[in-house]
C-alpha cells in the first residue's frame, strides 16, 4: 500500500509526441486529472488536455465595452452637466473627441482583462506546485516531457497508475510527494 499523502504519479517521455499519445491514451482510459510540463510550447498539448479557453474573448469584449461606456458617461457627465463651458462655439455635447478617449481606454481595459485572464487561466505566477519536491522534474525546463495524474480515488491507484504509465513507455516514473 502507497503512502495516503501522495498528490500524484508523474512520468517523463522522451519526445513530445509520446507525451500526446500518452495523453490521449489516458484520457480514453477515463483519466481527467491531467497536468503535462513541456521545455517549449508542444502544438495540440492544450487541446489533448481538453483545455478551452472561449471565455477569455468574451471577457475581454465585456471589459472594453463596460470602459467604453463608462468613459463617455464621465466624459458627458463632466462636460454637460457638471461643468458646461462653451469653448469655441462647440456643442456641449461634442460626441467625437468623447469618441477618442473612449475608444483608448475601451482598448487599455480589454488588454488588462486578457492579461489578467490568462494568468487566472494558466494558474500564473505558480510559486510552488508538489511536483517541484521531485528530483527530476529539474529536467522539464531542459528537455523532459512530464505527465502528472493527479490521485483520484484512493492511494491503492498508485500501483495500476505506474503501470499504466510503463505500458506507455514513460522513461522515469515517480510519485509525487503532497
Amino acid at each position: 500500500m502507497s503512502n495516503p499523502d501522495l498528490y500524484g504519479v508523474l512520468g517523463r517521455f522522451e519526445h513530445p509526441d509520446a507525451l500526446l499519445e500518452a495523453i490521449a491514451e489516458l484520457r480514453k482510459a477515463g483519466h481527467s486529472r491531467l497536468e503535462a510540463f513541456s521545455p517549449y510550447p508542444v502544438e495540440g498539448l492544450s487541446r489533448a488536455l481538453g483545455e478551452r479557453s472561449r471565455w477569455l474573448t468574451v471577457a475581454a469584449l465585456v471589459g472594453a465595452l463596460l470602459t467604453a461606456l463608462a468613459t463617455y458617461g464621465m466624459i458627458w457627465y463632466s462636460a454637460v452637466i457638471d461643468y458646461p463651458y462653451v469653448v469655441g462655439g462647440k456643442p456641449l455635447h461634442s460626441w467625437p473627441p468623447f469618441l477618442l478617449l473612449a475608444f483608448v481606454l475601451a482598448i487599455l481595459a480589454a488588454v488588462l482583462v486578457a492579461l489578467v485572464g490568462m494568468l487566472m487561466g494558466n494558474r500564473l505566477p505558480r510559486l510552488y506546485h508538489p511536483a517541484f519536491n521531485v528530483a527530476a522534474f529539474s529536467r522539464a525546463s531542459d528537455d523532459g516531457f512530464f505527465i502528472l495524474i493527479r490521485l483520484e480515488r484512493n492511494p491503492e491507484d498508485v500501483e495500476r497508475l505506474r503501470r499504466r504509465l510503463d505500458d506507455l513507455h514513460a522513461l522515469d516514473i515517480q510519485e509525487v510527494p503532497a
